[in-house]
Formats: C-alpha cells, structure tokens, sequence
C-alpha cells in the first residue's frame, strides 16, 4: 500500500529568495507610496503659497489705493476720496481672504509622509511576529 505523497515543504534557499524577492517588492511599493504622498503635499503647498503671494500683491495694490486715497482726500475734498477708500478697503478684504485660505493651506501640511510611515511600522510588525512564530 502506497502512502500520498506529503507536500514538500519550501527549502531553505527557495525560502531566502521568496523572502528577498518580497522584501524588494515591498520597499519599492512604500518608496511609491512615499513619493505619492510627498507630491501631492507638494502640490498643495503650491497651492497655499500661491494664495499668499496672490494676498501680497493685493495687499501692495490696497496700499497704492490707500495713498491715492489719501491725496484725493486731502486734495478735493470731494466725493472722489470716498471712492477710493471703498476700492482701498475692498482691496485690503480680499488681501486678507486670499492670504488667510493660504495660510490655513500651508497649515495643513505636515513634512512626514504619515501613510508611508504607518505602513512601514505595520510591516515590521508583521515580520517581528511572522519571526517569533518562526523560531519557537
């Protein structure tokens, strides 16, 4: 009478090649993950220091706006001055409003690619555990 034949188990070598062959695979997907989270973190902070530099030139023209306001003012004494301190404040509104969206942008950011980070914790984790199960 025949026995079945027990299924081999992996040797060895096989196991140190699936292992480096996963390893590779392993860090070349977090180094993609990485470079995902990093560029659209980039990208956002493109965003917010374009509302600040966009608040800037705002707050530039609301100071033009404020002398040209001022000489009206002072020269005229005329309804024109009134004009030009609405455009003045007006300028000064939207100079505040864009620089505060790029403000909280910028907030926004942290440096750390944190997917990344937690899943790198995650897979070292998992091979601590897979090793103590391993030598025991």
């Amino acid at each position: 009478m025949s026995h079945p034949a027990k299924p081999s188990e992996p040797t060895v070598p096989e196991l140190m090649t699936r292992l480096s062959e996963q390893t590779s695979r392993l860090v070349r997907d977090e180094v993609r993950l990485a470079q995902a989270e990093l560029t659209a973190k980039a990208r956002q902070g493109g965003i917010g220091a374009g509302f600040l530099g966009v608040g800037g030139i705002l707050a530039w023209f609301g100071v033009g706006a404020l002398i040209t306001t001022s000489i009206l003012g002072l020269a005229l004494i005329l309804p024109a001055w009134a004009a030009a301190l609405i455009v003045t404040a007006v300028l000064f509104i939207a100079a505040a409003i864009t620089a505060l969206l790029g403000k909280k942008r910028l907030e926004e950011l942290s440096p750390a690619p944190e997917r990344t980070i937690t899943n790198v914790k995650l897979d070292v984790a998992e091979v601590k555990e897979h090793t103590r199960h391993d030598t025991r």
